[in-house]
């Protein structure tokens, strides 16, 4: 019988260890969701929560009240915040670059100038209903950016850093006209301007969630299916190739399918911070670039800071539901230090 040598036990120890470091966080994800499906302007124990949730039996309106209003915002918290971590995890790998993330691309801004022209133009470009004005403005804005993003990415010379510059160059130009928006705006389409850009799941639906939810399992899969190649995009691109990577096809599908992740959920619920570059850090601190942890820890971080954000938003003031990006901001300032504390000592 064969022993394995110190280095494949070393290598086995380290796998085990990341595979129960990813089910912690499984665990800590479903224990914040249901704690979410608890909490609200009354609470609801967690035995009947698990009940109305298997069987849909409960006293009084608690059924109504988890089947058609918890559970899709607490389900949309962590999809949410999955797909904003898996989109940054793969912007930061490509780019080799620990504050890179889909807003750094400028996407997040350019959903938020959709918003603003839907919310006081009233443009609809799209031409669906009103209801769906605001959402469709934003994808598209968002989506826009993308393309952009994905275009610019395919021309010769095109680089990692070239692509940030490039995405800051939109941040500014999209937060520049969203700025000549608000100065046009009366009172009332300033104030839901503003709310919406603060990022809240309060409108969530089942609709929504599916979305979201379907986008996200396509995301992954197709990412989880380049996995290798992503984990060589951790070296500089001439080591890339070496192996047989082409650099640039994997920069322009990074780009193109994480744009697509954080189009679809900046549309539904706003801006929401600090999560597409927060997860995946504290992701590669405990992982390394292996995507075949990096990518699932990242979405499983993600989900868990968003959860926790939202548990937060709706205990801070009681009968009050904070903006849920607020609570992200907050949250994602002091580790944008760190990040940037970190690099310094290291340079």
């Amino acid at each position: 019988m064969s022993t394995l040598s110190p280095e494949a036990k070393a290598y086995r120890a380290t796998v085990r260890k990341r595979v129960i470091l990813l089910a912690l966080f499984l665990i800590a994800t479903v224990v914040l969701f249901l704690f979410n499906v608890m909490i609200g302007s009354s609470n609801i124990p967690l035995k009947e929560v698990i009940a109305i949730i298997f069987t849909g039996e409960g006293m009084g309106h608690n059924p109504m009240i988890v089947r058609e209003v918890r559970l899709p915002m607490a389900l949309m918290a962590a999809v949410i915040g999955a797909a904003l971590g898996i989109g940054g995890c793969e912007i930061q790998t490509i780019l080799r670059n620990p504050i890179a993330s889909p807003y750094t691309l400028g996407i997040t801004n350019a959903a938020t100038f959709g918003a603003a022209l839907g919310l006081i133009l009233h443009n609809n470009f799209l031409g669906v209903s009103d209801a769906l004005l605001i959402t469709s403005n934003a994808f598209f804005f968002a989506l826009l950016a993308s393309v952009l993003v994905y275009l610019f990415s395919r021309m010769r010379g095109a680089g990692s850093h070239t692509i940030i510059l490039f995405g800051m160059a939109q941040n500014f130009m999209f937060n520049a006209m969203t700025m000549v928006l608000q100065y046009i705006s009366d009172d009332e389409d300033l104030k839901s301007l503003v709310f919406w850009s603060m990022g809240s799941l309060l409108k969530s639906t089942w609709k929504k969630f599916w979305i979201v939810a379907a986008v996200l399992c396509v995301g992954a899969a197709v990412f989880y299916k380049n996995a290798w190649r992503l984990t060589a995009m951790a070296l500089d691109d001439t080591k890339a190739q070496s192996l047989g990577v082409n650099t640039q096809r994997v920069r322009r599908l990074v780009i193109l399918f994480s744009s697509l992740l954080t189009a679809v959920s900046v549309c539904f619920v706003g801006t929401i911070g600090f999560v597409g570059m927060v997860a995946p850090h504290i992701a590669r601190q405990i992982t390394g670039e292996d995507q075949r942890f990096f990518m699932p820890m990242a979405a499983l971080i993600g989900a868990v800071v968003v959860s926790l954000s939202f548990s937060v938003s709706k205990l801070v003031i009681p009968g009050v539901v904070l903006p849920i990006g607020l609570v992200t901001s907050i949250i994602g300032v002091p580790f944008f230090l760190v990040i940037i504390f970190r690099q310094m000592r290291y340079r």
